[in-house]
């Protein structure tokens, strides 16, 4: 049972005091201190820094801490020598043109384009494949500080139009705007309160559907629960208020919907989950029907299936029933049949199958092996058609386009490969270069291999390990990873990586539990009663580092983020003495009220439910919050959130800051950034980008023993 004892804030605050380490003091902050306790199951549980979980922006008393915590972090990052040099380094590195992949409507070419330091990424149009660039949407006179993004944007069939989402200050709430593609006129339609959303156009343009929320109450619009998504039509012209209520779930106001129009513009294709799982049920609608009407074919929220296109009535589904690796299906929509009939086309695999599409009439498939990605070519009846040559090992994306129309596009990167996109032709089955980008450092320098180490199980477990030519021996090393959500941790490039790697460090990604590398067996054994071997797997990798000379006593950093936050404030508190440095960003820090805030009540399929007694007492054991004890030392943490993070509000971050500082944990500093304007993570400008990111390095050199010294 539940019991929520009375809340009394009192007066009451710990005593600041002084910690010497180099010559540098650090005073932290007097936090007020309550006596809340919860009691849940017989177990009372303290959280005296709930104060902290208010908004900033209505509560002063939050807002005079934060302003505290940021002054103190701002004058410690003031002094590490490495800082400048970083943050030059980082502008030389990052400044370099960034393209996307580009969405074919109408004959015309659609992309998003970075030139190198502009905060923000511009959309372009080319009316023919070689032709010029033209600028349709540049968010970056939207802001003075240059926070306000373009978020989700889709053209219409015929290229016309551009319906478009902005993102104001990181916040996962979107502004859905269109404009008009030959005239670059912005029309009066405008929708509001959307979020975590498609936006899908009817074959016709005459308008696009989108899924929405109820508005949240006055004042709650950053914490209230999201729940009672639902989907419309809005028809170009109309006011929001006389948008069509196309699907919802009154009665199951948990369940979110997504919406997507076939390529042939006959269907709507409705996906209804609950949580993160990818467990669906999935409505159609045949748009050409006299009365349409939703009909669900796939019931329970049982299996992933994940729509891959259609040939008239002929739908295919990436779908995890009967195979956990994935496998490829079809489904007759025409049969007539109590339940849609599922025909095998291309079974599960020893690799596990990531994405498919129906592109110039086949079917391309993307595959996982060993973490690195495969393209496979299939006939739509299933028969083998041969692969697409990748330049290496890495990861592809896109692969996006019409059922009949043998162009696509899609990219490659890895860790030492910048983003470059390829234009395919699936009737040659060659590959061409469409857009490459020129750094200003030589990738070629750079030496990535995989390794696999054994977890305190004995699990087997891989770990991609980055290093510049020429490093060897111990050397200042930084482990990330995420063991979460079924998400997949697939090489990628990042140039702010690369200010890292120069200066003689090594970059490893342990590939662990509770992500999607090897399936659903993968994210299962990390997730809910199992959440313990993700720690596990993370200790095992930095002791694999150490054991293997990579890195040695006190050169270890880690760093995660979101849930990889969460990951590494639970390693921290159960291994204190393996890592020199920590950077948890962004984190779920208190695990027994993540489900009360914005999207946490999704979490629980990985989490479990904080009311639930042995969902409780598993997660009592390693929430970050809870699980501080003093008496040991302390790596160096500097933790970083933002005030307008509403995925993970940042009172995760708040209380957890609040905590390490209260106790006794060593002399290392434990510092808290928090940005403003900068929610959690999509959209945030480059400059704070690298202000953040010289920050970090700096502050894992100095804790590394890294020197830092100007490239030449």
């Amino acid at each position: 049972m539940h019991r929520l004892l009375p809340l009394t804030l009192i007066a009451l605050t710990v005593p600041a005091f002084a910690q010497t380490s180099d010559m540098t003091s650090i005073t932290y902050p007097a936090t007020e201190r309550g006596t809340t306790v919860d009691e849940q199951f017989g177990v009372k549980v303290a959280d005296p820094y709930r104060w902290l979980e208010n908004d900033v922006r209505t509560d002063p008393k939050v807002a005079a801490w934060v302003a505290d915590e940021n002054k103190l972090t701002d004058a410690y990052l003031a002094t590490l020598p490495g800082r400048d040099i970083f943050k030059t380094r980082l502008k030389a590195l990052i400044d370099y043109e960034r393209f996307g992949t580009p969405v074919k409507k109408g004959g015309r070419y659609f992309y998003a384009r970075n030139s190198g330091l502009q905060n923000q990424a511009v959309l372009y149009v080319r009316d023919a494949i070689d032709g010029a660039g033209r600028v349709l949407i540049d968010p970056n006179g939207w802001a003075k500080d240059g926070a306000t993004a373009l978020g989700e944007w889709a053209p219409s069939e015929d290229g016309k139009r551009i319906v478009y989402a902005i993102q104001d200050g990181g916040t996962d709430w979107r502004t859905v705007k269109v404009l008009d593609v030959d005239s670059g006129k912005v029309l009066d339609d405008t929708v509001e309160w959307v979020k975590f959303s498609n936006l899908s156009w009817a074959k016709d343009g005459s308008g696009f559907y989108y899924s929405r929320f109820p508005a949240p109450p006055e004042g709650q619009k950053f914490q209230s629960t999201n729940e009672n998504q639902a989907v419309y039509f809005h028809k170009l012209g109309t006011p929001q208020s006389a948008d069509t209520l196309i699907y919802a779930t009154p009665d199951q106001p948990k369940r979110s919907h997504g919406a997507q129009v076939t390529d042939d513009g006959k269907w709507l294709v409705i996906t209804t989950t609950e949580g993160t799982d990818n467990r669906y049920e999935i409505t159609v609608i045949d748009l050409a029907a006299p009365k349409p009407a939703p009909r669900t074919i796939f019931k329970g929220l049982d299996y992933q299936w994940s729509f891959a296109g259609n040939v008239g009535g002929n739908f295919y589904w990436v779908t995890d029933k009967d195979a956990p690796r994935m496998r490829l299906v079809s489904t007759n929509l025409y049969a007539r049949s109590a339940e849609v009939p599922v025909v095998e086309v291309v079974p599960q695999d020893k690799a596990v199958l990531d994405g498919a599409a129906i592109i110039g009439g086949k079917l391309v498939t993307s595959y996982l092996v060993d973490v690195k990605s495969e393209v496979r070519r299939y006939s739509l009846d299933g028969k083998p058609d041969g692969t697409v040559a990748l330049p290496g090992i890495g990861s592809v994306g896109g692969f996006g386009g019409e059922a009949d129309d043998p162009e696509t596009f899609y990219s490659f990167t890895s860790y030492n490969r910048p983003t470059t996109i390829y234009r395919y032709d699936v009737a040659t089955g060659k590959s061409s270069v469409w857009a490459q980008p020129k750094v200003a450092f030589d990738p070629a320098n750079y030496l990535v291999s995989q390794v696999f180490y054994a977890s305190k199980d004995g699990t087997r477990v891989p770990m991609f390990i980055v290093r510049k030519k020429g490093t060897s021996g111990p050397a200042p090393t930084l482990l990330y990873a995420y063991g979460g959500f079924n998400v997949t941790m697939e090489p990628a490039f990042s140039a702010t990586r690369i200010a890292w790697l120069e200066q003689g460090g090594v970059y490893a990604v342990a590939n662990i539990r509770g992500g999607g590398e090897y399936g659903k067996e993968w994210h299962d054994g990390g997730r809910l009663a199992n959440k313990q071997n993700v720690f596990d797997d993370f200790i095992a990798a930095g002791e694999f580092l150490k054991a293997k000379g990579y890195t040695g006593k006190d050169q270890l950093a880690i760093m995660g983020g979101s849930n990889g936050g969460l990951l590494i404030g639970a390693v921290v508190n159960q291994r204190p003495d393996l890592f020199a440095a920590a950077l948890p960003q962004v984190g779920v820090m208190d695990m027994l009220r993540f489900d009360r805030f914005t999207a946490g009540r999704y979490w629980v399929d990985d989490y479990g439910y904080p009311s639930k007694e042995a969902d409780f007492r598993v997660l009592l054991k390693y929430s970050p919050y809870h699980n501080i004890r003093a008496g040991k030392p302390y790596p160096a943490i500097l933790a970083a959130t933002a005030d307008t993070d509403d995925r993970v509000v940042p009172g995760h971050t708040f209380k957890y800051t609040a905590m390490l500082q209260s106790m006794d944990l060593g002399p290392k500093p434990r510092l808290v950034r928090i940005e403003t304007r900068a929610g959690h993570g999509s959209g945030k400008p480059t400059d704070k980008i690298i202000d953040e990111t010289a920050s970090d390095w700096a502050f894992i050199a100095k804790w590394t023993g890294m020197v830092v010294k100007p490239v030449e």
